[in-house]
C-alpha cells in the first residue's frame, strides 16, 4: 500500500464517527446569501412579466448560450451532483453509467426534437402533440403525462434536499429532516410565483455557473492532491474499497464494471432497463422541452442544445474525478455511514478538500442546485395545467393569459405541496435513481408520441393516447410493484413486499409498450390522416420555421 493510501484510510478513520460535518452556522449562512442574491435577481426579472408569453417562456428573449447554460443548470440537478458523485464513490464504473446515460441523451434531443419543437409549439409540449391531431382528449393526456413527470422529479430533488441538510445540520431523525423539505418547497414555490419562467431562468443560469465552476474547483484539487495522476486516483479507491469494513463494499472491483449491475442476470437485465431510460428520457421530459421556447428563434434552440452539451459533457467528467476522488479521500465506509449516505459524498469530499469554506460553498451550491431545478419543474407542470387543461380544455381556448397565469400559479401552491408529502416519503432513496425513474415515464409517456407526431403523417389521435396512457399506466404500475417500492431495506415501504416485477427501473417494458401501442391505435383509428391539411402545414413549419411563434424567416 502506498504511503498516501495509508493517509487517505487514516483520515477516512479519523472522521468515520463525527456526527456533524463542518460548521453548521456557516453552512447556512452561505445559503441563506445564495437565496438573498437570487430572489433579488427573481423580483428584477419579474417586473417585465407583462404577459402569458413572459410568464411561461420568459417573453423568448434569452439568447442561445444563455438559455444553454440555463438547460445545462434544469438538467444538473441534485441527481447529477450528489447521486452521481455518490454512485461511482460507493460502486464505481456502475455509478459512472449513469453520467454516460445522461450525457448520451442529448444527442437524442439535439438531432431529434429541439429544432422541431421549438418551430412547432408555442409555451408547453402539448402544442405540438395536438398540433394536427384531436385537441381536448391529446392536451389532457399530455398535461397529465407532464404533471407526472414532475412530480416524480421533484420527488428526487426533495429527498436530495433531505439528506444534505441532515449531513449539515446533524438532523438524523426524519422529522427534523421533513421541516428541511417543507422550507425548501415553501422557497421554491416563491421563486415560482414572483418570478414566472424569467425569474427561474436567471436563477438557473446562475446555479449552473457556481456547480460547473465549483465542480471544476474540486476537480482540479483532487487531481492536484493526486499529483495530476488520475490512476493514482483509482488505484487508491480500489484500496479503499477493498480495505472496507462493509463485506459487500470491500468484495467489489470499483473499475470493472458489475459492481451494482452484475450480480445475476435480473440485475444486468436492470443495467439495459436503466441506459434505455436514461439515453430516451431527456428527450421527453417537459422542463427540459419547454427550455427550447425560452429563445426567439429554432437557431438560437440549436445553438442552446449544443451549448448545454458542451457545458453537461465537462460537468460529467468531473464527475468521474470527484466519484472516484470520494471514494479515495473520504472512503465508502464514512460515506454509508453518514447521515446522507450515498448521497454525502461531495460535500464531504468538499470537507476533506478544503474545510468548512468550501463544504460551505459546495453545500450552498447543491441547495442551489435543489431550488433551481424544482422551481423549473414547478413551472412546467404549473404552465401544462393552465394552458393545456384550463385554457385549452376546460375554456376551450377562451380564457385571457390573466386568467391562464393566475391558474398557473394556483397550480403551482397545489404541486409544491404534492412534492413536499412526496419528497417526505422518498427521503433516503438514491436520489440518481430516483431521477432514472423520472426518465422512464418521460421515455415512455411523452417520447414515442412526439416522435410519431413529427416524422410520421398517418399518426392519429387513437395512437397518440394510446401510446400516452399505455407508457404513463404501465411504467407507474410496474414502478409501484416494483423492488424500488416495496421488498427491501432501501426501499420506500421497506416494511410492504409486493414487488412482483423484479425490475428497479421499467423501461424495458414500457417504452418499447409505448411505441408498440402508438403504431397499433392508429391502426385502429383508422388509415387515413385525420388532418392533412395540419399534417402537411406541420410537416412544412417543423422542418423550416415558416408560421413559428416569434418566427425570423430569412
Amino acid at each position: 500500500m502506498s504511503e498516501r493510501s495509508e493517509r487517505t484510510i487514516d483520515t477516512a478513520t479519523q472522521y468515520l464517527a463525527a456526527d456533524t460535518v463542518g460548521n453548521p452556522i456557516a453552512n447556512i449562512a452561505i445559503f441563506g446569501l445564495f437565496v438573498a442574491v437570487t430572489m433579488v435577481v427573481v423580483i428584477r426579472a419579474s417586473r417585465n412579466n407583462a404577459s402569458a408569453a413572459d410568464y411561461f417562456t420568459g417573453g423568448r428573449g434569452f439568447s442561445g448560450p444563455q438559455n444553454g447554460i440555463a438547460i445545462a443548470g434544469d438538467y444538473l440537478s441534485a441527481a447529477s451532483f450528489l447521486g452521481i458523485a455518490g454512485a461511482i464513490a460507493v460502486y464505481g464504473y456502475d455509478g459512472f453509467l449513469y453520467s454516460i446515460g445522461f450525457l448520451v441523451a442529448w444527442l437524442v434531443a439535439l438531432l431529434m426534437v429541439a429544432e422541431m419543437l421549438r418551430n412547432t409549439g408555442k409555451f408547453t409540449m402539448a402544442d405540438v402533440l395536438s398540433f394536427r391531431l384531436r385537441e381536448r382528449p391529446v392536451r389532457t393526456a399530455a398535461a397529465l403525462s407532464t404533471l407526472t413527470v414532475s412530480l416524480f422529479y421533484l420527488l428526487a430533488q426533495m429527498a436530495g434536499a433531505g439528506g444534505l441538510v441532515a449531513l449539515l445540520l446533524d438532523i438524523d431523525d426524519r422529522a427534523g429532516q421533513s421541516v428541511v423539505i417543507a422550507v425548501v418547497g415553501v422557497l421554491m414555490i416563491v421563486y415560482v410565483l414572483v418570478g414566472g419562467m424569467k425569474g427561474t431562468t436567471w436563477v438557473q443560469i446562475i446555479k449552473a455557473v457556481l456547480l460547473i465552476t465549483g465542480a471544476a474547483l474540486m476537480t482540479v484539487m483532487v487531481l492536484a492532491k493526486f499529483g495530476f495522476d488520475f490512476s493514482d486516483i483509482l488505484g487508491s479507491a480500489q484500496q479503499m474499497v477493498s480495505d472496507s469494513t462493509n463485506k459487500a463494499v470491500a468484495s467489489r472491483d470499483v473499475l470493472a464494471p458489475g459492481a451494482q449491475y452484475g450480480a445475476n442476470e435480473t440485475s444486468k437485465l436492470n443495467f439495459v432497463s436503466l441506459g434505455l431510460a436514461l439515453v430516451l428520457g431527456t428527450a421527453g421530459l417537459p422542463h427540459v422541452l419547454m427550455r427550447f421556447y425560452t429563445v426567439p428563434t429554432a437557431k438560437e434552440a440549436r445553438r442552446s442544445v449544443v451549448w448545454a452539451i458542451a457545458l453537461i459533457g465537462a460537468f460529467y467528467l468531473f464527475t468521474l474525478v470527484l466519484g472516484y476522488g470520494a471514494a479515495a479521500i473520504v472512503g465508502p465506509d464514512r460515506i454509508l455511514a453518514s447521515a446522507g449516505g450515498q448521497n454525502s459524498a461531495a460535500p464531504l469530499l468538499a470537507f476533506e478538500l478544503g474545510g468548512v469554506l468550501l463544504l460551505g460553498i459546495i453545500s450552498a451550491v447543491a441547495f442551489a442546485t435543489i431550488l433551481a431545478v424544482v422551481a423549473g419543474l414547478t413551472i412546467t407542470a404549473a404552465a401544462s395545467f393552465a394552458h393545456d387543461i384550463y385554457g385549452s380544455v376546460l375554456k376551450r381556448g377562451k380564457a385571457d393569459e390573466s386568467a391562464q397565469v393566475r391558474v398557473s400559479r394556483i397550480t403551482a401552491v397545489v404541486i409544491g405541496v404534492l412534492a413536499i408529502g412526496l419528497g417526505i416519503l422518498a427521503n433516503g432513496q438514491n436520489i440518481a435513481f430516483l431521477v432514472a425513474l423520472a426518465f422512464a415515464v418521460a421515455a415512455a409517456a411523452n417520447l414515442p408520441t412526439i416522435v410519431y407526431s413529427l416524422f410520421w403523417r398517418r399518426f392519429n389521435t387513437t395512437g397518440a393516447l394510446w401510446s400516452m396512457y399505455g407508457g404513463l399506466i404501465s411504467t407507474i404500475v410496474l414502478i409501484v410493484f416494483s423492488p424500488a417500492v416495496s421488498g427491501s431495506k432501501s426501499a420506500m415501504l421497506p416494511g410492504s413486499d409486493f414487488d412482483w416485477f423484479p425490475l428497479s427501473n421499467p423501461g424495458i417494458v414500457s417504452i418499447p409498450l409505448a411505441f408498440a401501442l402508438g403504431v397499433i391505435g392508429t391502426l385502429v383509428g383508422g388509415r387515413t390522416p385525420e388532418n392533412p391539411a395540419k399534417a402537411a402545414e406541420m410537416e412544412v413549419r417543423s422542418l423550416t420555421g415558416v408560421g413559428a411563434e416569434k418566427a425570423v424567416v430569412h
